[in-house]
C-alpha cells in the first residue's frame, strides 16, 4: 500500500477534478501491473494497472489507495474492470468520500465475490487527498500559504525589492511544490507589483503548471501583464467582486475566465466565498503565495490548511514589508496556531512545514 500510495503522489496537481490514486496488483508474490491517475483525472489507476498487469491480473490481489469508484462518468467504473478481470481480492486504503461512490464501490465488489480489506494506511491515504476529501465534504479546496521571507518574517524591502530573497535552489524547490497543487492564488497587489509568470519553471514540468488565480476585486490588471498575455497558454482565472462588466469582455478575448464573487462584510471579496467557487470548478489543492492582504484574510477565515515558509538567511527590519498583514490578535490566546511537519534546509535556506489540525 504505501508503494501505491507513492505512485498516487503522481497525480498531484494534474487531475483534479479526480483524486490522485495508485493501484498495484500482485500474483503469487510478484508485482504485475502498476498504474496511478493519468493527467486529466483519466484513465483512473485501476485500469491503468490492469493494462499492464493484462491476463495475470486473474487470481491477484489489487491494493488501492482509495475506494475503486462505481458511477459511470467519461469511462466505465473502475470496479466493473476490476470484476471482469478476475481481481479475487482488493486491499483498499481509504473510503471515497464523493457520495457517488461512498461505499457503494465496495459492495459491488463483494456482491461479487471480491475478498476485500479496507483501512490499510487509512490516515495516510486521506491525508495524500485532502484537498479532494475537503472538496467532497465541506465544499473547498485545501489552501497551502507558502512564502519566501527573511529571519524576520519579511517578503520585500520598505520600498518593495523582493528579488531574491530566497536562494536560487530554494526557488527550484517552491516551483516543484507548484506544480503539485491545481492553483496559484494571488492579491491583485502581488501581481501589479512583481508581474509574476506564476508557471512552474523546471525541466520536464512545464505542463504541470497551476490554474493562475488573481484575486482583484476591481478587475485593475492590465491587458499586458503576463498572465492575461499568456492566458491561453496556461489557464488564468480573474476572481473579482459582481457588477464590474466594464473589462470582462477584454480579458476573456486574451483566454482568461472572469468569475465573480460575493463580498464580505468590508466589501472585500470573502474568502469562503472564492473557496466555494474555486472548489465548485473542480479545483482541490490551491496555493496561496501572496500578498499580505489576502494571506491575512485567508488566515483570519480559518481556511488555511497547511504554511510552507522558507527563511532566507538575512534581516530586513521591521520597516520591511510582512508576510501577512494585521490579524487583530491582541493576545496569544487569539493567534493563529499551526502543527510542525517538518524542517529542512534546501541550499542556503530552511524550510518548515506546518499543518492545521482538521
Amino acid at each position: 500500500m504505501e508503494a501505491a500510495l507513492r505512485l498516487a503522489e503522481r497525480g498531484l496537481g494534474v487531475v483534479w477534478p479526480n483524486p490522485a490514486v495508485g493501484c498495484i496488483i500482485v500474483k503469487d508474490g510478484r508485482v504485475v501491473g502498476r498504474g496511478w491517475t493519468q493527467p486529466g483525472g483519466r484513465p483512473h489507476a485501476e485500469t491503468e494497472a490492469l493494462r499492464r498487469a493484462g491476463e495475470q491480473a486473474r487470481g491477484s490481489t489489487a491494493y488501492v489507495s482509495l475506494e475503486p469508484c462505481v458511477h459511470h462518468g467519461a469511462t466505465p467504473p473502475c470496479t466493473e474492470a476490476l470484476i471482469a478481470a478476475g481481481v479475487e481480492r482488493i486491499v483498499i486504503a481509504a473510503e471515497d468520500p464523493d457520495p457517488r461512490v461512498s461505499g457503494r464501490g465496495m459492495r459491488r465488489l463483494a456482491e461479487q465475490g471480491i475478498r476485500l480489506t479496507c483501512g490499510v494506511m487509512e490516515a495516510e491515504a486521506i491525508r495524500l487527498n485532502q484537498g479532494f476529501f475537503l472538496r467532497c465534504r465541506e465544499k473547498r479546496p485545501l489552501f497551502t500559504f507558502k512564502a519566501a521571507t527573511s529571519l524576520d518574517g519579511r517578503i520585500a524591502t520598505r520600498t518593495g525589492a523582493s528579488q531574491w530573497i530566497s536562494g536560487e535552489a530554494a526557488r527550484a524547490w517552491a516551483h516543484r511544490l507548484r506544480a503539485t497543487h491545481d492553483g496559484i492564488l494571488v492579491g491583485s497587489g502581488t501581481a501589479l507589483a512583481d508581474d509574476p509568470a506564476l508557471t512552474c519553471r523546471l525541466p520536464g514540468l512545464g505542463s504541470s503548471s497551476p490554474v493562475r488565480i488573481i484575486a482583484d476585486g476591481r478587475l485593475r490588471l492590465p491587458l499586458d501583464a503576463q498572465v492575461v498575455r499568456t492566458a491561453r497558454q496556461t489557464p488564468t482565472w480573474v476572481l473579482t467582486l459582481p457588477g464590474n462588466i466594464h473589462r470582462h469582455d477584454a480579458y476573456t478575448d486574451h483566454g482568461v475566465v472572469v468569475i465573480e464573487v460575493d463580498a464580505d462584510a468590508s466589501g472585500r471579496m470573502a474568502p469562503t466565498a472564492i473557496a466555494a467557487a474555486l472548489a465548485a470548478r473542480g479545483l482541490t489543492r490551491i496555493l496561496i503565495e501572496g500578498g499580505g492582504t489576502i494571506v491575512a484574510a485567508f488566515l483570519k477565515a480559518g481556511l488555511v490548511d497547511e504554511v510552507v515558509w522558507c527563511h532566507a538567511p538575512l534581516i530586513i527590519g521591521g520597516d520591511g514589508i510582512p508576510a501577512a498583514r494585521s490579524l487583530d490578535a491582541d493576545a496569544l490566546d487569539n493567534t493563529i496556531r499551526f502543527d510542525g511537519v517538518a524542517a529542512y534546509a534546501v541550499g542556503e535556506d530552511v524550510f518548515a512545514e506546518f499543518r492545521r489540525g482538521h
